[in-house]
């Protein structure tokens, strides 16, 4: 495991620890390192199968498997709680932490997540695999960009979706890697025990995005008894990256309270 700390210039910083999506590498969170080291001491990691930790995954590979990486993760840094922030496939691992060891969790956001895939994510999910299938890693990382930015953002940005273009083709995770992360995502439930969650949550969504219903932030929210729900209008899949500011105001804003 690949982990990255950054302590705060504050002395006893509680920590925030940041978890990636489908792409799983670290440097996803770049846009809010700056604002969330100001008060607290940051973790972030590659996931198993990508970045600098790249490895074969077993067949049968579990969001559970991605939430014990997280509890190594806090012992190996020596921290007894943190306050998760987890995009998409990392809100489902914060899910799975929540119901599980919730003694590690000071509070929980997750951005444009779900408790259970719904049929127009898996038909998402579904065409990406397709199009590696049959035309390839190029096309994949090609497609890709649709599925995280708003269309707005992709043409005011395409010299930028070029250059993240060659990075993820030249750091590709490979196929079965990513045929057993969809998998697991695809396969995690954790609608039933949703009313057992005390943790805070934030629930961040966005309007736009083509990947996620905002519909599924909502019914999330409602389904967590300790929930805030924020939805934006513009930003789509990736809303920390394409409107950092006001993304990271409101995930202050709750760690604050939390």
């Amino acid at each position: 495991m690949s982990i990255d700390v950054f302590e705060s210039t504050r002395e006893g910083a509680p920590t925030v620890l940041l978890s990636s999506g489908l792409g799983g590498a670290a440097g996803y969170w770049a846009p809010q390192l700056q604002s969330l080291r100001a008060q607290y001491r940051v973790i972030t990691y590659d996931q198993a199968g990508t970045g600098r930790a790249r490895r074969d995954l077993p067949e049968d590979y579990t969001i559970g498997a991605m939430a014990d990486d997280v509890l190594a993760i806090l012992d190996e840094t020596k921290t007894r709680a943190c306050h998760f922030v987890g995009h998409a496939l990392g809100g489902l691992v914060g899910l799975d932490l929540a119901r599980r060891t919730p003694e590690r969790l000071t509070s929980l956001t997750i951005v444009n997540g779900w408790a259970a895939a719904d049929e127009h994510t898996k038909r998402c999910f579904e065409a990406r695999l397709l199009l590696l299938q049959h035309a390839g890693p190029a096309a994949y990382v090609r497609a890709q960009p649709i599925f995280l930015y708003p269309a707005l953002w992709l043409a005011q940005n395409a010299e930028r979706a070029r250059q993240e273009d060659a990075h993820g083709l030249a750091h590709f995770q490979g196929e079965e890697t990513l045929r057993r992360r969809i998998g697991a995502l695809l396969r995690f439930d954790a609608t039933a025990e949703l009313a057992s969650i005390k943790t805070p949550v934030l629930v961040m969504g966005a309007r736009d995005d083509v990947l996620v219903p905002a519909s599924k932030s909502e019914e999330l929210a409602a389904g967590l008894p300790n929930a805030r729900l924020h939805v934006t209008d513009y930003g789509a899949h990736a809303v920390n990256v394409t409107a950092p500011a006001a993304f990271n105001a409101t995930l202050l804003d709750f760690l604050d309270q939390a």
